[in-house]
């Protein structure tokens, strides 16, 4: 199958895909809820309104709201495109997260639904037992009937805690609350098949059935005013969503009742399917949530025993180990090229593979003085990317 599908049978595959959608996750962009007179609040009524449809409609919806930045910036005066040092992010984040919470609660209040604020930094899902608390916490506010709204934690973020963008949070939170879709709401409207501005032929893609690097090379890189994620972080988004077995939409949250329209299966956006294979909970937890701690350069053989040969990561196949980490930490395993083909969690910390990489499994206890393992990485710890 290539990458887009038939735009009569991506219509049909899409109304299968959300006739089947129970729990949703709605992500909104900064670009899309603040202006220059800060937050848009009939952009954020419109959003609720679409909430609220879903909710109607038998959903159970998750949003996950930027905007606390920016709207922060406006309470402070500060210009909304003046770039901010870490510490004056945090404090407009501070500034800016109670309005935009204040904002969701009045608007949700006046539709008839309870809301409640949650803020995450990456930290609270790259540990196992943190990860399973915060799916626990969001599962109970939906069998309350509670909407949860959710905020990267921009006050206390620093750059090893940081998701990156709310594309990300929004993609692992659809794949930890087990949601079937994940919408993006941003300021464009589809994915192109061409630049729209320079290419007279250029049209929109309405549905994708893989994300490749030629669907990667039509996101392009485009940064708007106020958002940080551009398209390829929503493509990667998608990706994410699809490895466990959602659906995701992409479409502008600057028309009014697009999710509607989606449902209504009108030609709007570009939609994402999921794929056949369903990647284990844990398995994307190691690829998707975790960040790598360090590095192994693999030999031809070990690239070609893990891609193809679904096989353990032994010592004997390392050429290179890079960065210090310890046992059990997240690692991503490169080819001679520097190429990413695999991550996982190793048994050996920095130091002792140093030791006994180009090993065979028989001579770990006599370089390093003891064997815990034959695998540096287990399969059931490996991830193929």
């Amino acid at each position: 199958m290539t990458f887009q599908v038939d735009k009569e049978e991506g219509f049909a595959l899409r109304k299968l895909y959300l006739g089947r959608s129970k729990r949703i996750v709605v992500k909104v962009g900064s670009a899309v809820l603040t202006g220059e007179d800060g937050l848009n609040l009939s952009v954020m009524e419109n959003l609720a309104q679409e909430i609220s449809f879903l909710s109607k409609s038998g959903k159970e919806v998750i949003l996950v709201s930027s905007g606390a930045v920016a709207a922060g910036k406006k309470r402070l005066g500060l210009q909304t495109n003046r770039k901010l040092e870490l510490k004056e992010k945090q404090g407009a984040a501070a500034v800016g997260q109670s309005r935009l919470m204040r904002f969701y609660e009045d608007i949700f209040d006046r539709l008839g639904y309870k809301m409640a604020q949650v803020l995450l930094t990456h930290d609270d899902l790259s540990n196992r037992n943190r990860y399973l608390n915060v799916r626990n916490t969001i599962l109970t506010l939906l069998e309350w009937g509670i909407i949860p709204v959710i905020n990267e934690n921009d006050t206390v973020s620093v750059e090893e805690l940081r998701f990156g963008d709310n594309d990300t949070l929004g993609a692992l939170l659809t794949n930890l609350t087990e949601a079937d879709l994940f919408i993006c709401l941003t300021d464009v409207d589809s994915l192109y098949t061409g630049n729209p501005h320079t290419d007279p032929t250029a049209r929109p893609v309405y549905t994708v059935a893989k994300v490749d690097k030629k669907v990667e090379d039509m996101a392009g890189y485009v940064v708007g005013a106020l958002g940080t994620g551009g398209m390829q972080s929503k493509i990667q988004a998608a990706r994410m969503v699809s490895a466990r077995g959602g659906s995701s939409f992409i479409g502008s949250g600057r028309i009014q009742g697009i999710v509607q329209q989606l449902f209504a299966c009108q030609p709007v956006g570009t939609f994402f399917l999921p794929q056949a294979e369903k990647m284990q909970s844990r398995k994307h937890w190691i690829a998707y949530a975790l960040r790598p701690k360090g590095y192994l350069v693999l030999d031809k053989g070990a690239c070609k025993a893990l891609m193809k040969g679904g096989k353990s990561l032994l010592p004997s196949g390392i050429l290179e180990v890079r960065g210090n980490f310890g046992v059990g930490a997240p690692v991503q395993c490169l080819d001679d090229d520097g190429n990413a083909i695999a991550t996982g969690l190793s048994n050996y910390g920095a130091n002792d593979l140093g030791k006994i990489k180009g090993l065979k499994t028989g001579e770990i206890e006599k370089a390093l003085g003891y064997k815990d393992s034959d695998e540096v990485i287990h399969r059931d710890n490996l991830v193929i990317l």
